[in-house]
């Protein structure tokens, strides 16, 4: 792992610098990039961004910025966008402080600023390297999510491609599935939850099973376009689209990904489906109406949340059963016992005192497993 400490003058930064929107921003001789493209975009309030050209002009240290070093010799900034911005900005005359324009200044002063140097962190190394010290360092000003540290070690193609499908305000992710995934894509929250249910699917180089999304992205950094993934996120979308045909709000933010990983293939019928799922939202007894769905897939009663019995209730029953355990015949304390439903909710049993008993933790537990 190298770590360079550097200091960059202001003069060398705006040189070729570019803001094209969301296309990105490029700056220092057009080897920095300043916002790689539709990553999310930070505006300072005119207080801060006039405190940083403030900071400058009376030639106060500003904070130290992190770039990326990329193998062909160019950079990313990592932190410190804002900042440089307001500068390169500045100098370009697109705004003034106290009535002053970078043109209005004395030929001194434009020197001045123009020498001043920033410090800055230059890194390089492997991408596990790398990654730990983003998460390192991530600790001042605007924190960076995992999924931007992420996209700082492996940029490339690939990444490019993804974000524009993933990662822009109005992109095609959110216009194909925003009814289904939550999320920010400027705060590339959508395109990590795409990887997160896609990486499973694959091998890696050795041919074993992906691990993580850092082994999945090192694995495709330098092809041409994501189109794969893209192809994936239709496919799961379309999925949960024929196979739930009636929309509730409860199907927002599910791991659909996940679900179509496992019951892609299943014969699923969509009517039966409706039927079983709204009679799930009539009853008073599941707790979690957005579990009803992966309940509906895996059959695990623990998506539900189920009613359970309330402390009232389970001192009534043991008062009833004079502390004997319904199962056993033993006596115990109330805190040695657990309330059961003789007839459970899979067979039309409520959570009502004529359907309670109280059994002893033992007796509940060996219930319970058969």
């Amino acid at each position: 792992m190298k770590i360079e400490l550097t200091h960059i003058k202001i003069r060398d930064l705006y040189n070729g610098y570019e803001d094209s929107a969301e296309n990105g921003v490029t700056g220092f001789g057009g080897k920095l990039d300043i916002r790689p493209q539709y990553q999310r975009k930070f505006v300072y309030k005119e207080k801060q961004r006039n405190a940083v050209i403030d900071t400058v002009m009376k030639g106060f240290p500003l904070n130290v910025m992190y770039w990326v070093k990329h193998s062909d010799g160019s950079f990313e900034v990592l932190d410190g966008q804002q900042r440089t911005v307001s500068i390169c900005e500045f100098v370009k005359g697109n705004f003034s402080v106290d009535f002053q324009y970078f043109h209005n200044l004395s030929d001194d002063k434009k020197e001045q600023f123009l020498n001043y140097e920033l410090t800055v962190y230059q890194c390089e190394g492997t991408d596990s390297e790398k990654l730990e010290w983003f998460k390192t360092i991530n600790i001042a000003g605007e924190k960076l999510t995992d999924q931007e540290l992420r996209n700082a070690v492996y940029a490339g193609s690939w990444l490019s491609d993804a974000k524009r499908k993933f990662s822009k305000t109005g992109c095609a992710a959110t216009s194909l599935g925003d009814k289904y995934v939550k999320g920010s894509p400027i705060r590339q929250e959508i395109l990590e939850i795409v990887l997160t249910w896609i990486y499973p699917t694959e091998n890696d180089k050795e041919g074993k099973p992906h691990k993580s999304i850092e082994s999945y992205m090192a694995l495709h950094q330098h092809d041409e376009h994501a189109t794969k993934l893209w192809t994936y996120f239709e496919s799961v979308i379309n999925w949960v689209k024929n196979t739930f045909t009636i929309y509730r709000r409860e199907m927002k933010g599910l791991d659909w990904g996940l679900l179509y990983n496992r019951f892609k293939d299943a014969d699923l019928n969509p009517e039966k489906l409706e039927t079983e799922i709204k009679a799930l939202m009539e009853d008073d007894e599941v707790n979690k109406k957005a579990g009803i769905y992966d309940y509906i897939l895996t059959r695990d009663e623990r998506y539900l949340n189920l009613r359970a019995f309330s402390d009232k209730d389970k001192r009534i029953l043991f008062e009833r059963q004079n502390g004997i355990c319904s199962n056993c015949n033993q006596t115990f304390e109330l805190s040695e016992m657990e309330a059961d439903h003789v007839t459970p909710w899979s067979q039309g049993g409520k959570t009502d005192l004529n359907n309670g008993q109280m059994l002893c933790k033992s007796c509940n537990r060996k219930k319970s497993n058969k």
